[in-house]
């Protein structure tokens, strides 16, 4: 079991003035006691089941291009990003350069976007669930298709590209991993079985029966589900202990998981983070 730094929370001790140089150490621990994966939220306000809207959030792939630069080993990711904030090309061009800007360390964390307070609050267009599906999947074909030797146009119910070509290519080949997020049993965990290297599933769901429907939809595909990884997210706080990540981890991976993306609430301490999941990362090697 992997265990990922999941960032959903900038609001430290030092405050804004501070970020820039407590990121920059807090991934630097993260990876220096063997955290394999570091990724942030796709969101422009918090989230309030993290804490108040108006605490500090991040641009997503600004952040994590800062994040490449002061880490070496750790894979890089939203978790995830909605298909609706960014052009489909742009997006692809973004983990491009993520990929070869990190000696090959970048992933596509992807899924339909859900957050339409943000969106309303920014003016940025919420379709309906429907149509952010059909955008999803064509999201996920244009980029697959730019990371490929195709430069051949895209001609899709939304998007519409003459020339795919995407200069330099990514660092890693064929392409990024590509990550769908959610566990809708009908959309999402089809396309997971259609396109994805991985899944991203709430614990707060029955995880075993989500895993049941994913490996049905592969078997209607012709797709080998053990191909597919299966990640989850867990929360800690100031009342968690390692044991207690640790117990949750390795029930997960008696489950069939293999990498859990840990986020903190109300740890606005970052030493006690990178304390409390670095002591349970040679328990779960």
């Amino acid at each position: 079991m992997e265990l990922g730094l999941h960032i959903a929370d900038f609001t430290w001790n030092g405050g804004p003035a501070a970020l820039a140089t407590n990121l920059a150490d807090h991934v630097r621990a993260a990876e220096d006691v063997g955290i394999q994966r570091i990724t942030v939220m796709d969101h422009f306000w918090q989230l309030s089941g993290v804490g108040p809207v108006e605490h500090e959030m991040l641009e997503a792939y600004t952040a994590l291009g800062f994040i490449a630069a002061h880490t070496t080993k750790a894979r890089l990711h939203t978790l995830v990003t909605g298909v609706i904030y960014r052009e489909p090309a742009l997006l692809a061009k973004a983990v491009t350069t993520l990929d070869v800007l990190s000696n090959g360390r970048a992933a596509l964390g992807i899924g339909a976007a859900w957050n339409e307070q943000e969106c309303i609050g920014l003016g940025i267009r919420f379709p309906p669930v429907k149509e952010r599906f059909e955008r999803l999947e064509e999201a996920i074909r244009i980029c697959l298709q730019m990371w490929s030797d195709s430069e051949e146009p895209f001609d899709g119910a939304y998007y519409h590209l003459e020339r795919t070509l995407n200069s330099p290519q990514s660092i890693q080949r064929p392409h990024p991993p590509l990550m769908i997020g959610g566990g809708g049993e009908r959309k999402t965990l089809r396309l997971v079985a259609k396109y994805a290297d991985s899944c991203n599933i709430s614990t707060a769901t029955d995880v075993v029966h989500k895993l049941e429907v994913l490996r049905r939809h592969c078997d209607e595909l012709g797709r080998d589900y053990d191909t597919i990884e299966k990640t989850a997210m867990m929360v800690v706080d100031e009342t968690s202990s390692t044991d207690d990540i640790v117990r949750a981890a390795a029930d997960l991976a008696g489950k069939g998981f293999t990498a859990t993306y840990i986020f903190t609430r109300n740890m606005p301490e970052r030493a006690k983070i990178i304390d409390l999941i670095g002591a349970a990362v040679p328990q779960l090697a």
